[in-house]
């Protein structure tokens, strides 16, 4: 009887359904986090049409742009290296998640950039209804993509110990699942903040 209660609890299938149970559960709390912020901006973009058209206009649509593709591409090295480890080629994962890392880094040095250029021309937050709402979605999203790269470092690190392969592999998705929850929030941001007029 004890036996089987104990292989239960190193049932790769249940462990993994478990974990992926976890992530799911706080990428749920996670999207409240961000719907709120989204009707918040919606809200207030109906109230102040004018306001927003006028200030969205002084956003940099090319630098939001590079930001779109260099995330679209980091969730593809992200899906890359998990096909590789599934495939039993945990060098090849630590050279994709490598790759996503240094993407990351590459997307965060713009918003660094378009920070700074806006604060040069006097656009802090609190500036207005507008300016708050860029700051505060951007900010938190910015904070999602630094413990990404923690979590993917973290993953990293373990692949070069060779904890990973085409057996056992699932912090190596969840990690991705997060990555890819983390792209697909800037997916929205991107046309909605320097988009939409």
């Amino acid at each position: 009887m004890s036996g089987g209660h104990s292989a239960e609890h190193h049932d790769p299938a249940v462990a993994f359904e478990a974990a992926k149970l976890g992530v799911w559960t706080f990428l749920a709390t996670e999207v409240l986090l961000f719907g709120a912020l989204f009707t918040a901006y919606t809200v207030f973009r109906l109230k102040f049409p004018e306001l927003f058209h006028a200030e969205h206009e002084k956003l940099n649509r090319v630098l939001g742009a590079v930001n779109t593709v260099v995330l679209i591409t980091s969730s593809l090295t992200v899906a890359l290296g998990i096909d590789a480890v599934k495939r039993g080629k945990a060098r090849l994962l630590q050279g994709y998640f490598g790759a996503t890392i240094l993407l990351a880094g590459v997307f965060l040095c713009v918003k660094y950039v378009e920070y700074s250029e806006k604060f040069h021309h006097g656009l802090f937050p609190g500036t207005n209804i507008f300016f708050s709402l860029y700051y505060m979605m951007t900010g938190i999203h910015g904070i999602h993509v630094v413990a990404g790269m923690g979590v993917l470092g973290y993953i990293l690190v373990l692949a070069r110990r060779g904890r990973f392969s085409e057996a056992y592999y699932t912090p190596v998705e969840m990690s991705g699942l997060y990555w890819h929850f983390v792209d697909l929030v800037w997916i929205y941001l991107f046309p909605l903040l320097y988009l939409a007029g």
